[in-house]
């Protein structure tokens, strides 16, 4: 491996694949740093085949001494910006059911916040040095603090809509919050035995951490360093602004500034034909949220995605309709062929589904089988991290600890470990308010309690070994493969049919949190690793940023849930959001929870053929494939997720900003390296922010609905 020296002043370090390269192996992650030479006039490259993952990098020579790398200014600033990236998130997993990390926009941001401060403020009131150390706390506590927001966009979303709660979420807000507080810490806690392994045994690359230490890196340290700061800086400012004001002014005028019915304007001027097109959803949306995060995720997964979308709403979604298996409704009698094929029909779901509910069996099966089949082809890893956890457990309690020896050298200080009361205590707190909550609250057993605690442990292993190795967690397939678990134990046990879904629902949410926030708060780590920074005041951040996450979390999801009733409510035939990951998790409630199987037989063959089509391909990409071909692979989660999801405007959406970063990067690289990371984390949390102003003036009478024009919009009904 070539360790490229972060201390060179005249290179620019850029990790090429970290959020676009899903390999097996680090030797397999294609992660090309290309070094540039400032004064090089004619953009010489020079290509280095791998770069430093792995060792801290070295101390900056000319670098304050960081003596305070916990502070109050950089909790609550990260805490702000987790905060930010906590309302993208819910209106993003809404959207989408996808979520994302606040790494890169709190690294960036927090820089751009406290650096300034650092100079001009009193040290009473924030002066004094800021360094990457420094940077690193505030960044692990933006992520921690926007951690939990996936938690509302699937289990909670399912069980209004199943009717296992009270009729509003804001009538359960106590309730809400408790729960929040179940999922918040066991993730936090399960990662320091995790860390050891993982980050140093192991090496797993975590590239989302890599590029945000990267990032960190640049910012701070070299004689361009405050340039590129600048650069970096304005970039994401200025597509965060944008995003924002684009999102909230295109609510008044939606058919001409947000949605493109391209086929419905072709109907319009004679091409009758063209309305079947725009019946199944494939719409232009200028959505800059998911423009940026194509330009993150690379051509592998926004095309997979945008494959899926394709072979489930333009090819199996007419066959089926057209052979009678699947069944659309009139979406306007004043549009001749007009159809709403996006809608949920449960009224007889398995003689007469509408193609949503028949197109969601197979997608939820080939998440399901994806991602247990990445698993499967890693079982010795994940074992060997399980062993070592639990060694760790043991020793501490075993006669002859003293004379255990540790074959994993740590170069953190000792006084800069997390010490095994602080984890240890935490997970005990978590665990016994976790049995009051769910037995006071909802009605749970104890041992059905502490049953999915020990699952959320486990399966905590599969959420970071997949993030660890490919920058993906499946938190989706997790928290259903915890539902089958359950909805079989409340099956056994006898349980009515709306006590089973709820089970099963809440286990299965204990589940994803833990997954969820141990991948996030390890990739933090992989961070700290690099930066040299204390893993203890990290730690310490990512307290803090989870209990902002609790409320913030549980908050924001009512705010949405009143501006938009139709999350919770079936009964709506259109809604703003899709809620993918909902449908997914009020599937398997049902289904495991039902005396009979409410699957379409069709659907079900379909899914099974397309389940083990998931499977042989990750079984040939971990057997026969070389790893330099691995990115031709189709990534059968995101197929997955094209079928769930019933609109064809983000996939769309995610194929075009991945095709404008790849041309980008080739053509312009230093300006690409330079920017597109930046830009892409604004144009996220922007229009999430941009989503919470609409959610506000909804609930104000202001939104566009009352004010906005329908120009643009099929059959002149505002579109917003």
């Amino acid at each position: 491996m070539t360790t490229m020296d972060p201390n060179n002043e005249d290179s620019i370090h850029h990790v090429q694949s970290v959020l676009s390269h899903s390999e097996t192996e680090k030797g397999g992650i294609t992660t090309d740093i290309t070094s540039y030479v400032s004064g090089d006039s004619e953009g010489k490259v020079e290509h280095v085949q791998f770069i430093n993952t792995d060792e801290p990098f070295p101390e900056s020579v000319d670098a304050p001494i960081e003596d305070r790398q916990l502070t109050v200014r950089s909790v609550l600033v990260g805490c702000i910006l987790g905060g930010i990236v906590a309302a993208s998130n819910i209106y993003l997993g809404l959207k989408t059911g996808w979520t994302f990390s606040s790494s890169l926009f709190g690294a960036i941001l927090g820089f751009a916040i406290l650096k300034p401060l650092s100079r001009t403020a009193p040290a009473l009131l924030g002066g004094g040095y800021f360094g990457p150390k420094e940077n690193n706390v505030c960044q692990s506590a933006a992520t921690s603090a926007g951690s939990l927001g996936l938690l509302f966009t699937s289990g909670f979303p399912a069980a209004y809509q199943l009717g296992l709660l009270s009729l509003h979420p804001k009538d359960d807000i106590g309730r809400l919050f408790t729960f929040t507080i179940c999922c918040a810490f066991f993730g936090l806690s399960f990662t320091q035995p995790l860390r050891k392994f993982y980050i140093l045994k192991l090496k797993l690359v975590f590239p989302s951490g890599v590029a945000a230490a990267y990032t960190i890196q640049s910012l701070h340290v070299g004689k361009n360093a405050e340039a590129t700061a600048k650069k970096k800086t304005k970039a994401l400012i200025y597509s965060f602004a944008g995003a924002i004001i684009l999102r909230v002014v295109s609510e008044y005028a939606p058919g001409l500034l947000w949605d493109w019915h391209v086929f419905y304007a072709l109907n319009r001027i004679g091409w009758s034909s063209a309305i079947g097109v725009e019946s199944w959803g494939w719409i232009w949306e200028w959505t800059p949220a998911f423009i940026g995060v194509g330009m993150l995720t690379g051509i592998n997964a926004s095309y997979s995605f945008l494959g899926g979308s394709f072979l489930a709403w333009a090819v199996l979604g007419p066959i089926i309709v057209a052979k009678g298996v699947a069944f659309g409704t009139v979406a306007n009698p004043s549009i001749p062929g007009y159809m709403n094929y996006m809608g949920m029909s449960l009224t007889d779901p398995i003689n007469k589904p509408s193609p949503r509910y028949w197109l969601l069996w197979p997608g939820t099966l080939m998440l399901l089988c994806a991602s247990f089949a990445e698993v499967g082809c890693n079982w010795k890893s994940l074992y060997a991290a399980m062993r070592s956890a639990c060694g760790t457990l043991l020793r501490r309690f075993s006669k002859d600890s003293v004379s255990a020896v540790d074959d994993v050298f740590d170069p953190v200080p000792e006084h800069e470990r997390v010490p095994f009361w602080a984890w240890g205590s935490l997970l005990v707190v978590s665990t016994i308010v976790t049995c009051v909550v769910m037995g006071v609250q909802f009605g749970q057993n104890v041992g059905a309690t502490l049953l999915a605690i020990v699952f959320s442990f486990l399966f905590s292993f599969i959420g970071c070994e997949s993030a660890g190795r490919t920058n993906i967690n499946p938190v989706t397939s997790i928290g259903n493969a915890s539902q089958l678990i359950f909805g079989g134990l409340g099956r056994g046990q006898n349980y009515a049919v709306k006590q089973g879904e709820l089970l099963n629902l809440l286990s299965g949410m204990l589940t994803l949190g833990a997954a969820q926030q141990a991948a996030h708060m390890i990739g933090d780590l992989k961070t700290t690793h690099l930066l040299r920074a204390s893993p203890k005041a990290v730690f310490i951040a990512q307290l803090w940023g989870a209990v902002v996450s609790i409320f913030i979390s549980a908050g924001l999801y009512v705010v949405f849930s009143t501006a938009y009733p139709c999350i919770n409510d079936l009964s709506h035939t259109t809604c703003a959001f899709p809620t993918p990951d909902v449908q997914s998790w009020r599937a398997v409630a049902v289904a495991v929870s039902s005396s009979t199987l409410p699957i379409p037989p069709s659907s079900g063959y379909t899914a099974i053929a397309l389940g083990l089509a998931a499977v042989l391909s990750v079984v040939a990409k971990y057997t026969v494939v070389p790893p330099k071909y691995h990115d031709f692979i189709p990534n059968f989660n995101a197929i997955g997720i094209g079928f769930i999801m019933n609109i064809c405007t983000y996939p769309l959406a995610m194929f075009f900003g991945s095709t404008l970063a790849f041309f980008w990067r080739r053509m312009f690289f230093n300006n690409y390296q330079m920017y597109c990371f930046a830009i892409a984390a604004g144009f996220i949390a922007g229009e999430g922010l941009g989503g919470i102003v609409n959610a506000i003036f909804t609930i104000s009478g202001i939104a566009g609905a009352t004010y906005g024009t329908s120009v643009g919009c099929p059959g002149g009904v505002y579109c917003g």
